[in-house]
């Protein structure tokens, strides 16, 4: 199957359909040439009504923690956005509610195949550490403050949510030990050739 057919076909995916409050709309941002891939953990509300990822306030922290415009940011040939559901799964009490675990299992492995060029995977908020890191049950906190362990072909990232603003608060060393080195190697990575 080519690499078009099968976006397709995910762009079709109806798997968890009865359990989406909104319906499927599957979001992600894939290329074979992309050099940065973010593995995010589920489109919120805004991405469902947009069909654009990020393109909330979380969005624009994250991008001003990666130092990237938004053109560079949604331009599939720099950057792949591969959450860990590809659907909005709803809301719960304390936040959207976690990704549809049907998603990755049927998807995530042949989406990746294609993309030989990646440099730097961007492992976004728990879901998606779960699933890069299944051996460390630890906090979001403690894989984020071992990120030189992955170093620099994996980080991983707290969510950029405002929820998280006492998060922020509570690790000053997220922006100033992480972030500077973060930003000057998206910059390298992106002036890379594919």
């Amino acid at each position: 199957m080519s690499f078009t057919s099968l976006l397709d076909e995910v762009r079709c995916c109806t798997i968890c359909a009865e359990h989406l409050p909104l319906g499927p709309r599957p979001i992600l941002q894939l290329h074979p040439q992309a050099r940065i891939l973010i593995a995010s953990q589920a489109p919120g509300r805004k991405a469902h009504v947009s069909g654009i990822p990020f393109q909330d306030a979380s969005g624009e922290r994250l991008r001003s923690w990666l130092g990237i415009s938004s053109e560079n940011f949604y331009d599939p040939q720099c950057v792949a956005i591969l959450p860990m559901g590809f659907c909005f799964p709803g809301t719960g009490k304390a936040g959207d509610l976690p990704p549809r675990p049907e998603c990755a299992p049927a998807w995530r492995a042949q989406l990746m195949q294609p993309l030989q060029h990646l440099q730097l995977t961007l492992v976004i908020g728990q879901y998606a550490q779960a699933h890069y890191f299944p051996d460390t049950r630890v906090s979001v906190t403690r894989t984020v403050q071992a990120w030189r362990e992955h170093w620099p072909s994996i980080m991983p990232l707290p969510h950029p949510s405002p929820r998280n603003n006492i998060w922020l608060r509570r690790n000053p060393w997220f922006e100033e030990e992480l972030l500077p080195p973060l930003r000057i190697r998206v910059e390298s990575v992106l002036k890379t050739k594919g």
